[in-house]
């Protein structure tokens, strides 16, 4: 389990080169900053109350924990277990989903958003959104007592997600919708080109998502065996396929397979198998990594449709790849996999199931885009998160940070070897532009 933890600690650096990758070299430190201080914002939190609104007794109604040890009283010397493991172990285990999951809303307003509202934001995100909505996903009721009541979608209305279909993946889509909204479109969106500056980073972010993936959905059947084993295929199996229904979209819609579309057709893949890698059996994962990988290549052209400013798809790859995994189960979970799941209706089990996944995931969207709307509005309204237009013009990282990601001018001052180096090249682009003219 630590070692699954570290795995997903290592999704978030992961992230920051994905979606550092995609924005323009103006934007990228600020974009890498934006997924690292999450690690430092949320990892403070939670020992100081996110793992009690999280993971504690339910206080009433199952929307919030915390009945029985706020601030972190639980950690200062006592032996406690969750399950069979020591409640460390457990609470850093989630504490990396919690960090994550507001990394990934940054995404949906690259370029654009000023570096210490967005930490502010993420404080108060996690607090009144994350905490509550992962309370009621992942907390059951029994885990360390017989009186010990958990979350309201876990055991009330009984709908399945093995890591984060809705907590994760459609809460953190959802309110980069909300977002984007409130701090509108990129200066010159969408009539300039917003290429991505350096597609090797946006592979390698990719990759490292892949890897770091497994300790996220293997992780959670919280003990080495057969589930983990199970898990860990579907999440093979299932990205292996998206990042095939994605690159044939591609292929069919624009004449060319993209290395961007691989990437972005895998981490479509992992979203939607999330919920479902411990409920479904290898074929299933593959249906639900082809529609998933599909769906979500033609998704992410709704924001020009539509005319909201979602800067790195988030909303079609996260909200949409959320939505697909979660409601899928209905069709494709089978409690041959997991005793602790239910049949979908390709295995016998009727309706019920696919509108209990269906209530808990509108249920998450609605919660997580209503609050998240209202706090960067107020936010926008007192401190102001949106960037000026000189800072958007000029670059986030030079107006945010005072830094560059690229110093091309050091080409100038590396001595003279470089410097006459620099001259020629200089001289080349010249003489070939006036050949071109």
């Amino acid at each position: 389990m630590l070692v699954s933890a570290a795995l997903v600690m290592l999704m978030t650096p992961g992230l920051a080169f994905f979606y550092g990758g995609m924005v323009r070299a103006k934007s990228v430190l600020n974009m890498l900053m934006m997924s690292f201080i999450a690690l430092a914002v949320v990892s403070v939190l939670w020992v100081l109350y996110g793992y009690s609104l999280a993971f504690g007794n339910d206080v009433g109604g199952g929307l919030l924990g915390g009945g029985d040890f706020l601030g972190g009283a639980n950690l200062l010397g006592e032996t406690a277990l969750v399950g069979t493991l020591p409640m460390t172990v457990f609470m850093v285990f989630q504490m990396m989903f919690a960090i994550i999951t507001a990394a990934l809303i940054s995404g949906a307003i690259a370029d654009r958003a000023k570096f210490w509202a967005w930490t502010l934001f993420i404080a108060v995100w996690v607090t009144i959104v994350y905490f509550p909505v992962a309370h009621w996903v992942f907390n059951f009721d029994g885990t360390t007592g017989t009186d010990f009541v958990g979350g309201w979608i876990a055991n009330k209305l009984g709908a399945l997600d093995f890591a984060g279909g809705t907590a994760v993946h459609i809460n953190a889509g959802a309110a980069g919708l909300a977002l984007a909204l409130v701090l509108g479109k990129r200066k010159g969106w969408p009539r300039e080109s917003m290429r991505p500056h350096n597609l090797p980073f946006v592979l390698l972010g990719a990759g490292l998502l892949w890897f770091g993936w497994y300790g996220f959905n293997a992780g959670s059947a919280v003990t080495a065996g057969e589930l983990a084993g199970v898990a860990f295929l579907t999440t093979t199996v299932a990205t292996g396929a998206a990042v095939l229904g994605w690159l044939v979209v591609e292929q069919f819609r624009d004449g060319k397979p993209t290395t961007l579309g691989a990437a972005s057709g895998a981490i479509a893949g992992l979203v939607a198998i999330t919920p479902a890698a411990g409920f479904v059996n290898p074929i299933g994962a593959l249906v639900i990594g082809v529609v998933a990988g599909a769906l979500c290549a033609l998704a992410v052209s709704i924001k020009y449709k539509l005319g909201f400013d979602d800067s790195l798809d988030v909303v079609g790859v996260h909200l949409v790849g959320g939505l697909v995994g979660t409601l899928m189960i209905g069709l494709l979970a089978t409690d041959s996999v997991n005793s602790a799941g239910s049949n979908g209706l390709f295995y016998g089990g009727g309706l019920g199931l696919l509108g209990k996944q269906a209530l808990a995931a509108v249920v998450v969207m609605a919660y997580s885009f209503v609050l998240t709307y209202v706090l960067g509005f107020i936010i926008n309204k007192t401190i102001g998160f949106r960037a000026s237009e000189e800072a958007e013009v000029t670059g986030i990282d030079e107006s945010e940070h005072a830094e560059s990601a690229y110093e091309f001018s050091s080409l100038r001052s590396g001595g003279a070897g470089v410097g006459k180096a620099a001259d020629v090249l200089t001289k080349r682009v010249a003489a070939n532009s006036g050949k071109e003219g």
